[in-house]
């Protein structure tokens, strides 16, 4: 293994100092020296040899966040009804975007906000994730309309399209400097929107 890494390499270790270089500085904002200074690779062959080019790089570290600091999102997925749901993940990402172990904000939402010719990819690559997470959640409503939990006349894409604003909307607020207990206030003003059966 020709001088790349040292012996010690920790390949997960690396991918999580990597999350948080994207994390910080954004795909366009993050260069090759970047990464391999933050991830303890000596050149940037070494880096290619394992991990790919830097795109492949920021997918394997997508799929690291989705299974570190956002494993919130899967878990109030899982939560019985769509109202715990909705209020579980929005809670949860007020408590993500300004965890202090972290930086603040989400990755997805503002790590491909510049956008140039060269970052397209990554920029495709984020908005499709952020695409599915509302899908996810459209799909949660509409099996909730169906089972009675919300009224009929509910609008499960309109709903949808809101709290995934919300949710958005917080990891902005968090990256601006937003407190954790201004940002769950907003998630509860946001929940008084949830609709209502007849008599509820």
């Amino acid at each position: 293994m020709a001088g790349g890494r040292p012996r010690s390499f920790d390949h997960d270790e690396a991918l999580d100092r990597a999350l948080e270089v994207f994390w910080r500085q954004g795909y366009e904002g993050t260069g090759i020296a970047d990464l391999t200074k933050a991830m303890g690779i000596n050149n940037a062959p070494s880096l290619y040899h394992t991990f790919g080019n830097k795109e492949e790089l920021f997918h394997q570290v997508l799929d690291r966040y989705a299974e570190g600091p956002a494993r919130y999102i899967r878990e109030a997925m899982a939560r019985p009804t769509a109202r715990e749901a909705v209020e579980a993940l929005l809670h949860g990402a007020a408590d993500a975007t300004t965890d202090p172990d972290h930086p603040r904000g989400c990755i997805t939402v503002h790590g491909a906000l510049p956008l140039s010719p060269g970052a397209r990819a990554a920029h495709d690559e984020l908005t499709a994730r952020r695409a599915a997470g509302e899908a996810a959640l459209r799909d949660r409503l509409q099996r909730a309309r169906k089972d009675g939990e919300i009224p009929a006349a509910a609008d499960p894409d309109g709903l949808a399209r809101f709290f995934t604003t919300i949710y958005q909307g917080i990891a902005v607020q968090a990256a601006g400097g937003a407190t954790r207990r201004q940002l769950h206030q907003i998630v509860d003003t946001a929940m008084a929107a949830w609709p209502q059966q007849t008599g509820a």
